[in-house]
């Protein structure tokens, strides 16, 4: 009699580990993952989270592992989140928000401000005489040493998307639209002017005068976001034929020669006593840019946010509202 030998029961294929609770070394490791994004990279990431680039590669790998994901792609073609990358990253946004959101929360329990500020700035306000962040950002050190502040620059866009998802506490941005779900103070003002480099063909005519027909018939490098510079470009009839993407771009293509481009006055006044650029027809191609602090208005600012703001409004002039 021939005895069949049993066949041994298949295998369950292998299951991705599963997250489960999340612990004080997950949010560790998503906030060293953010940071990566945000830079591009964990070469680029290494100063601003002072450790060094093979210890972030051991924190994405254990945070791979932790999730059962592949985040990104790193190698000789460089650094790419992968499409389960950027999904974790928008998740992540919301989480770190409001873990930071809770701990605030806590904080005003116990009447007191610590834990971390996120604050984003537009470029290329620091040199204007008209803003007093560093002067709101002294008082609110002198009232509130137990809060670590964050200040970041970032794009127009990307301060109010940070606002909204909570990554930044505080913005302060140009006014260009309105949104509901924000609340905006008004601090400072900025002059913006229409410029050409020296090796533009404008640049001597300009102090005899240059007609509105003569500087709409050159190229022009705006903004490319939706902004002042993009509205009041296309009210003046200003072709666009290159785009930046921040002042620092804008003021290179303009120091070409090949482009006119509008720019703060305080920001391209060392260009002009350097002899590399002057302004055009500046009483025509020019325009007044209000500056706005802007916080979400739900939830309710945390407590180190509103005294953020308060300082702002002191170092300005401005009201309490």
């Amino acid at each position: 009699m021939k005895v069949k030998t049993p066949t041994a029961a298949p295998q369950a294929p292998a299951r991705s580990p599963v997250l489960g609770q999340l612990s004080d070394m997950d949010l560790r490791l998503l906030r060293v993952f953010r940071v990566v994004a945000d830079c591009g990279g964990m070469a680029a990431a290494e100063l601003e989270l002072n450790i060094g680039s093979s210890t972030i590669s051991r924190h994405i790998k254990d945070l791979e592992t932790r999730l059962g994901l592949v985040l990104c792609r790193r190698g000789r073609a460089g650094f790419a989140l992968t499409a389960e990358g950027h999904k974790i990253y928008a998740q992540s946004t919301q989480l770190l928000a409001a873990t930071d959101a809770f701990r605030s929360s806590v904080d005003e329990i116990h009447q007191r401000m610590g834990g971390q500020l996120q604050v984003a700035v537009f470029d290329k306000t620091a040199s204007n005489p008209q803003a007093h962040v560093a002067q709101a950002i002294a008082r609110f050190t002198d009232r509130a040493a137990d809060v670590a502040l964050h200040l970041h620059v970032a794009t127009l866009n990307g301060i109010e998307r940070g606002v909204l998802d909570g990554q930044f506490h505080l913005g302060i941005i140009p006014g260009h639209r309105t949104s509901d779900t924000l609340h905006y103070e008004h601090l400072f003002d900025e002059r913006m002017q229409l410029y050409c480099g020296a090796s533009h063909p404008l640049f001597a005519d300009a102090p005899a005068g240059v007609s509105e027909a003569q500087v709409r018939a050159w190229p022009f490098a705006g903004l490319g976001y939706h902004s002042p510079n993009l509205q009041v470009s296309q009210r003046l009839r200003l072709v666009r034929s290159a785009t930046g993407y921040d002042q620092e771009s804008i003021a290179t293509l303009i120091l070409s020669g090949r482009f006119l481009g509008f720019l703060p006055d305080h920001y391209a006044s060392s260009f002009m006593q350097q002899g590399q650029m002057r302004a055009v027809v500046s009483e025509v191609f020019s325009y007044d840019c209000a500056f706005f602090a802007i916080t979400r208005r739900s939830p309710q600012a945390a407590r180190a946010t509103r005294a953020f703001l308060q300082c702002l409004q002191e170092a300005h002039g401005r009201a309490s509202t």
